[in-house]
């Protein structure tokens, strides 16, 4: 099993930037896919950004050119630095991490509010 811990959620203005972080502990060796999703309330989940164990990315259209996804593989940590937030960001946001050969684990939320 692999567990999550995601932490830097909260309320920003519209503009704003949040740093949301995610510590993996537990069976974390062969992980190799490492990303957030995010849920708005009254909507599905939808996938945010991924990373590889490799260093590729991948970016939902409507998040790219303002967030920016990374992991340190020593510290098995995902990160999502998240620069001007825009009130459809809001949402509750998981991390999640794939396991070879296929195995998902996620968080259980952080909860971004983009509001003036």
């Amino acid at each position: 099993q692999v567990q999550l811990v995601e932490s830097g959620g909260g309320l920003v203005q519209p503009g704003g930037s949040l740093r949301l972080s995610c510590v993996a502990s537990g069976r974390t060796s062969s992980i190799d896919r490492m990303g957030w999703y995010r849920q708005a309330p009254g909507k599905q989940r939808e996938l945010v950004a991924f990373i590889s164990s490799g260093g590729s990315t991948y970016y939902a259209d409507s998040v790219k050119g303002r967030f920016t996804i990374s992991r340190d593989n020593a510290k098995n940590t995902v990160a999502l630095q998240m620069n001007i937030l825009k009130p459809e960001d809001t949402g509750v946001y998981y991390c999640n991490v794939v396991r070879l050969p296929n195995n998902n684990y996620w968080g259980k939320g952080t909860l971004v509010t983009v509001s003036s």
